[in-house]
């Protein structure tokens, strides 16, 4: 939860230095992180192995903290369990006192993405506004587009109109976040904005907390900067191949 605010243990950070590893060749253009300090030791983990993007400000948002579980939080994940059953409810819709309803999270997890939305569709007015500028084109190469689950990106994502130079991604988002929150996160894409999701996805696969430092990647297309209308893809949901 969130009351308990513990460093990583050796086995995450372990686990963290293995997904910066499999991470290390794609260039992220923002880090977010939860301001809890697992979250925040996993994120600078991760960017300390990659091979692009090492001094990348890893910006805190309080928004995508781990769900808060009241009463439960600090106790084992039996305990909660064992309240839920005399509650008469399952885990994990079973709300402790002082805790957060799944709708809390989910509307703290609707929150932050139609920032990061917001963050896109700025990010594209001010790169109109440069248009023709060199930056466009700076010396990037196609492996900084490398995610390690692909091969290699598609030609369209690589070619621009702008004399053949590789086109920049406008954001490349990397989010560090907790399971609990995740789930909640993804829930509110499939349900409410129509997620794709990969043919092979199973429906419990689809409701299961991510495994510590598993990577899901989603692709978000904004057409003409319409923020009410996101088109979603996913890629790969809590992929765990580096663990």
């Amino acid at each position: 939860g969130q009351g308990v605010d513990e460093p990583l243990s050796a086995t995450g950070f372990r686990q963290a230095d293995a997904a910066g590893l499999f991470l290390s060749n794609v260039k992220f253009t923002h880090v977010f992180s939860s301001d809890l300090l697992r979250a925040k030791q996993t994120a600078a983990t991760i960017l300390g192995k990659n091979k692009f993007c090492k001094d990348l400000e890893i910006k805190c948002d309080a928004r995508l903290r781990e769900r808060k579980y009241g009463v439960a939080e600090g106790r084992p994940l039996t305990d909660l369990k064992a309240m839920a059953k005399a509650a008469g409810e399952q885990c994990p819709s079973f709300t402790p006192s002082g805790g957060e309803t799944l709708d809390e999270v989910r509307e703290r997890a609707k929150d932050f993405f139609e920032f990061l939305c917001q963050l896109a569709v700025e990010l594209e007015q001010k790169e109109q506004d440069m248009h023709g500028a060199a930056s466009r084109s700076s010396g990037t190469s196609a492996e900084q587009f490398v995610f390690p689950w692909t091969n290699h990106c598609s030609e369209a994502e690589l070619s621009s109109d702008n004399g053949g130079a590789s086109k920049i991604l406008d954001a490349n988002i990397l989010v560090v976040s907790h399971g609990a929150y995740m789930r909640n996160w993804i829930g509110y894409f499939v349900s409410d904005l129509n997620c794709t999701l990969p043919t092979n996805l199973t429906k419990s696969q689809l409701s299961s907390v991510s495994p510590n430092t598993g990577v899901s990647h989603f692709i978000i297309k904004l057409e003409n900067g319409n923020l009410l209308k996101p088109e979603i893809t996913c890629v790969c949901l809590n992929q765990d191949s580096h663990l």
